[in-house]
């Protein structure tokens, strides 16, 4: 087992009318000035947008806007707000969406106190130890960025998709109103489950097996992810199935079920350069990868996928086979994913073959230039990860 520190100070707000509570918690955590950042056209269109907009106004809370974030937030969109932020003495930021907008408000967060370039800190050239309070309205239940420590940025020039994790972005609070969900579309609902889920397996697939105890939680949480997607796949209103993906997006990601084990996150490293050069929606690029790339290691830890398959997947344990009911796993979650409408390659995600040429290139980003490996499962050279895209082929 290892040592670990687990930090989760972000107070949650969760329920059918949560939202009411926003200027009042935007008060209780210092804002006067706030930059109120936001997406597309949902937040408007739902009047959700107007509602915090006017809670702010009649709590004598200050507010400028900016929206116009996108899945994959680019960093010209970051600097805009961190000009914006400095040139109306802005003292919190509020973030009203999904895991991209409160992505797009923590760099944001970051920037503004920092004389140089925000991006020096996703390169890992400055380490920032301070940062604009954030809080957040979410209505995407994904990414998890309401409680964790990390952000994920895409910078157009070399279209380079780069996260960053440090404490001091930690929204102040997370409000979390699961009825703000049923308008999501299927394919987004099933990318976020997706999401929520390799959050999950990413901790889950360790090398480390003494602590039982966070991998009975992995393994209940996986299991109410899938449990619970098909019933709001066919009634997108289903408040109870709703609020489990919901919380369940959240403490997928604030580390619990990361506690006391070496998580592996190659499978995100890799899907982030799909995602990045292709604009894949995240979720689906990471069911895209994972069949592969759990072909790939799996031997590195057979009892791990053998435990993975029974308890989360539901396959009888085959004690004379192991091999076979680790693979059995795989495809029974290559089935999952096919019946909630993800890719299982990239072929699918994208809708044809990726070139020699891209997988080199995704390698060389996926490397930073060769310098690095990914994962702790199997530590993945640039020659693994190579053979993970082309296994992924379709």
């Amino acid at each position: 087992m290892k040592d670990f520190v687990y930090y989760a100070p972000t107070e949650v707000v969760f329920g059918e009318h949560s939202e009411d509570k926003t200027a009042c918690l935007v008060k209780k955590y210092g804002g006067n000035k706030v930059l109120v950042h936001y997406g597309g056209g949902s937040v408007k269109k739902s009047g959700l947008l107007d509602k915090v907009c006017t809670q702010l106004k009649e709590a004598g809370v200050d507010a400028v806007l900016l929206g116009g974030v996108v899945p994959n937030p680019r960093l010209s969109l970051v600097h805009q707000g961190i000009d914006l932020c400095r040139k109306e003495g802005v003292d919190f930021i509020l973030a009203v969406g999904g895991g991209s907008v409160i992505d797009s408000a923590k760099a944001i967060a970051y920037g503004v106190p920092y004389d140089g370039d925000v991006w020096d800190v996703y390169l890992r050239k400055y380490s920032p130890d301070k940062a604009l309070p954030i809080g957040c309205v979410l209505t995407i239940p994904a990414a998890g960025s309401e409680m964790s420590d990390s952000s994920v940025i895409t910078n157009e020039e070399g279209w380079v998709k780069l996260g960053y994790s440090n404490n001091v972005c930690r929204a102040k609070f997370a409000i979390m109103n699961p009825c703000r969900t049923f308008t999501l579309p299927p394919y987004q609902t099933a990318a976020g489950v997706t999401d929520i889920m390799m959050h999950t397996m990413e901790r889950y697939f360790t090398q480390d097996d003494e602590m039982n105890l966070t991998t009975e939680l992995a393994e209940a949480l996986l299991r109410t992810m899938k449990e619970s997607v098909f019933p709001v796949l066919e009634n997108p209103c289903d408040y109870r199935h709703r609020a489990q993906i919901m919380w369940g997006g959240s403490l997928a990601h604030n580390d619990l079920t990361g506690c006391g084990v070496t998580g592996d996150w190659a499978t995100h490293e890799i899907g982030h350069e799909l995602s990045g050069l292709f604009n894949a929606t995240h979720g689906a690029s990471l069911a895209a990868i994972w069949p592969s790339w759990a072909r790939y290691v799996y031997k590195e830890n057979v009892s791990r996928f053998v435990r993975f398959a029974v308890k989360v997947m539901d396959i009888p344990n085959d004690y004379t086979d192991p091999e076979g009911t680790a693979i059995k796993g795989i495809e029974a979650m290559e089935r999952f994913y096919h019946h909630i409408g993800m890719p299982i390659n990239i072929k699918e995600l994208i809708g044809r073959e990726v070139t020699d040429e891209e997988i080199k290139e995704m390698t060389r980003k996926c490397t930073r230039n060769y310098t690095s490996t990914q994962g702790a499962f199997k530590v993945l050279k640039a020659e693994d990860i190579e053979a993970i895209y082309k296994l992924a082929r379709g």
